[in-house]
């Protein structure tokens, strides 16, 4: 009994080790036209990535990170990079509400802590049952 359960031990741990981490840089266009990106991020608060142009800050409500993770089993990497896009960029438009910021800027991808800006991609990882995206972000009212 004893050897079944070593072994079986042994099994989960190996799945593990060999557990897919891919990293993949996805369109942040594809992904605000994917799942209805638009209508449920039209709640009054603008969002910049990294690089791109923004309106005069009037003033800054500080800075965070959310990170978003999304069952990848039986899907394409898009969905599963869209949908956990979706997710995170949902919660930057919550924590802007929270601190009475009216728009997201500075928008970067930090998966792992390490940041990657873009103004046209965000970094997905994409395992064999999880897609996950993190970003960075500072909480502004623009003019």
């Amino acid at each position: 009994m004893k050897r079944i359960i070593a072994l079986a031990v042994l099994a989960v741990a190996a799945s593990g080790a060999m557990a897919a981490d891919n990293r993949l840089m996805k369109p942040i266009s594809a992904a605000m036209e994917n799942n209805d990106a638009k209508a449920k991020l039209n709640n009054g608060v603008q969002f910049f990535f990294a690089g791109q142009p923004t309106p005069k800050v009037l003033e800054k409500r500080g800075q965070d990170k959310t990170s978003k993770k999304t069952n990848s089993f039986g899907k394409s990497s898009d969905a599963a990079c869209n949908w956990a896009f979706l997710s995170a960029m949902m919660q930057l438009e919550k924590m802007a509400k929270n601190k009475g910021a009216n728009a997201v800027v500075n928008i970067v991808s930090n998966y792992g802590n390490v940041e990657t800006p873009s103004a046209t991609e965000f970094e997905c990882h994409e395992g064999n049952i999880m897609a996950g995206v993190a970003f960075k972000a500072d909480f502004v009212i623009l003019k």
